[in-house]
């Protein structure tokens, strides 16, 4: 599977967002593309956070949904739309989503962002929680013979949220991980290369990874860096910045030598859930 990851520097226009994110993925889509992975936020970067607020739609319905679902459609792609604000109960809160279309148009996934981003240097601060609401259901689908789990850009720091995308009862391991990402410059800088590989080479499958990449109009500056790892820890294909499309191959043949070689899934000995034996703590 030919596979695509798109780099945006979005604004605070959702119209000329998503006539971007449309011109990127017609590219990616001419390029022989079967998956298409669009960057969190790829709809909106606001100045300030509660702006999402204002272009929440209801789940299944909204021009930000249903051009995703078109360009799905049109391009006969499997579309991992970025992220965008889902509206829930709570006026001031949102669901940071991430859609998935098949190449039908219809709406295959939805992963809800679960770790909601925190941070503060003195100089930079970010808190995501004050505007969204976190998810709490881990979520992979079915493309073709590709199984793909489902993250968002914190989430990166958090491997037990893969090792349960990879250990799913009933259902095999992930070939490929998502992450559509908006990361700082500053943590990106020193993080984001190295957690990509990590996740990679500890699940021993594909990584792609669709980020924003640039100095935006809220003065905000995203890393980029959109690459695709494989299961080695490899990295494939990597756009420091601007905007543009990286495209890489998943190799199913790749995939299980890394596994056959050094089969560390299958050496896995801790599976989670806390218990106690004569004071010891074991997991």
């Amino acid at each position: 599977m030919k596979i695509a990851a798109v780099q945006m520097v979005s604004t605070t226009s959702v119209a000329g967002n998503l006539a971007a994110a449309g011109r990127l993925i017609d590219e990616a889509g001419c390029g022989g593309a079967q998956l298409v992975v669009l960057p969190e936020y790829f709809c909106l970067m606001g100045r300030a956070d509660r702006d999402k607020l204002a272009v929440a739609e209801a789940p299944g319905d909204g021009p930000i949904q249903a051009m995703l679902s078109q360009a799905a459609r049109e391009h006969g792609v499997w579309l991992i739309g970025g992220t965008l604000p889902i509206a829930t109960d709570d006026p001031d809160r949102v669901l940071n989503s991430n859609c998935v279309y098949a190449p039908d148009g219809a709406l295959a996934a939805r992963y809800d962002k679960i770790h909601l981003f925190r941070y503060d240097n003195g100089s930079e601060r970010y808190d995501e929680g004050c505007a969204i609401r976190a998810g709490d259901v881990p979520t992979a689908f079915q493309a073709g013979t590709s199984r793909i789990g489902l993250s968002v850009c914190y989430d990166l720091r958090f491997p037990e949220l893969y090792r349960q995308l990879m250990f799913t009862p009933g259902e095999p391991p992930c070939d490929l991980l998502s992450v559509p990402a908006a990361f700082t410059h500053t943590t990106g800088l020193v993080h984001w290369e190295l957690l990509l590989r990590a996740r990679a080479v500890e699940n021993q499958c594909y990584v792609i990874a669709a980020a924003q990449g640039g100095l935006h109009e809220n003065g905000r500056r995203t890393f980029g860096h959109s690459m695709v790892v494989d299961p080695w820890g490899q990295v494939i294909g990597v756009l420091p910045e601007g905007e543009g499309v990286v495209f890489a191959e998943i190799d199913p043949a790749r995939i299980a030598s890394v596994r056959m070689q050094l089969p560390a899934l299958e050496h896995r000995r801790l599976a989670g859930g806390v218990t106690e034996d004569r004071g010891r703590v074991s997991l």
